[in-house]
């Protein structure tokens, strides 16, 4: 990466609704998620759609999620739409966010 480059990880519970993860400082450019207990992860970066995710799980399925996956925040951070593998109620997802 380039010299300045921001990295902020975290995690939070899925809630299987939509939910906001504004813990991170900026509005990212590249968001990777990881969902611990499904065993699923997905990216989005800034040259794919707001609400979409690629994502892949367990089998090794990759799919391109469209309204149910990532957009970032302008005020920082992200949300993450309902999707039925990546955001899960109570169970945990880890991210990371670049900038």
């Amino acid at each position: 990466m380039a010299s300045g480059d921001s990295i902020f990880s975290g995690s939070f519970l899925g809630t299987g609704a939509l939910v906001n993860v504004q813990t991170c400082p900026f509005k990212p450019d590249k968001v990777e998620i990881y969902n611990e207990d499904g065993l699923c992860k997905g990216v989005w970066q800034k040259s794919m759609a707001d609400g979409d995710v690629l994502k892949t799980i367990t089998d090794g399925t990759i799919s391109m999620v469209n309204d149910d996956g990532i957009t970032p925040l302008d005020g920082g951070g992200f949300s993450l739409g309902a999707d039925t593998d990546l955001n899960v109620d109570g169970e945990k997802v880890h991210f990371t966010c670049h900038q």
